[in-house]
């Protein structure tokens, strides 16, 4: 008697986890492919000047918490 099943049952799991990992792995890559590209997109913009009341700080309104213009 041998261990695998004369119908293939053996081949039919490693394939399954074969194909489960190679979805999780593919899942993985494009998460982190989606972040790299939100850094790289945050890193090389610099927004342009935005015109902006300018408040004397203790005033509890919400300001700029630093401008570059």
């Amino acid at each position: 008697m041998s261990a695998v099943p004369e119908n293939g049952a053996g081949t039919s799991r490693i394939r399954w986890r074969l194909v489960s990992l190679a979805l999780v792995i593919t899942g993985v890559l494009i998460v982190i492919g989606a972040n790299v590209h939100l850094v790289h997109i945050a890193l090389q913009s610099q927004p342009d000047c935005v015109p902006h009341l300018k408040i004397p700080e203790g005033d509890g309104a919400f300001a700029a918490a630093r401008s570059s213009c």
